[in-house]
């Protein structure tokens, strides 16, 4: 007996999946996988993997938009061709896509060529901002644990009052890994 088999997802734990589950239930799907994870790597989304694993041969598979289950035209066509091997067919909501016909399967490649275009112009923004912002002299990461002047003071107290790493570590109120890289970065003034 084949399933209507629903797949819903958010990126953040912020976002809600209420929208979608709607839409999956009033569609007609028996069974709704759903998770709130980014979409950037196919193995951080345990759920889409389940769900893919759960799905038979003459099941329907229903998502809201073709990005909740994909980031990339490489994993859609890889989750496409597994769906075709399996004997299942899609069904994308918002955007009537069916690949149980020619039409679809046409809308399907176009669709997921866009959105992987639409991925990699935002992926190009985004870097030259980096770059940009880098000119400028922004930063980005974390902030040190530790200013020049206590790194000093901390090579100071290592070598000439043989203070220990946890030592240092407590009294500075940092990791002792983080006093251990420090002291095998080489000191500005040792350049």
């Amino acid at each position: 007996m084949s399933e209507i088999v629903g797949y819903a997802r958010v990126s953040s734990a912020g976002q809600s999946l209420d929208v979608q589950q709607d839409k999956l239930k009033a569609f007609g799907c028996t069974r709704i996988f759903s998770e709130k994870r980014s979409g950037r790597q196919a193995d951080s989304r345990p759920e889409l993997q389940a769900c893919l694993q759960f799905l038979r041969d003459g099941d329907m598979l229903v998502i809201c938009r073709l990005d909740r289950m994909a980031r990339s035209i490489l994993d859609l066509s890889k989750i496409a061709d597994l769906l075709k091997k399996k004997g299942v067919t899609l069904k994308v909501l918002d955007q009537t896509i069916d690949t149980s016909t020619s039409e679809g399967m046409l809308m399907f490649s176009l669709l997921g060529a866009f959105a992987q275009f639409e991925n990699d112009i935002r992926a190009e923004r985004q870097s030259d901002g980096i770059a940009k912002a880098r000119e400028k002299g922004v930063t980005f990461g974390r902030k040190r644990a530790l200013t020049e002047d206590q790194c000093q003071r901390i090579r100071t107290l290592r070598e000439e009052e043989k203070f220990s790493v946890s030592q240092l570590a407590e009294r500075f109120n940092v990791g002792t890994a983080t006093i251990y890289r420090m002291l095998q970065t080489p000191s500005p003034n040792d350049l």
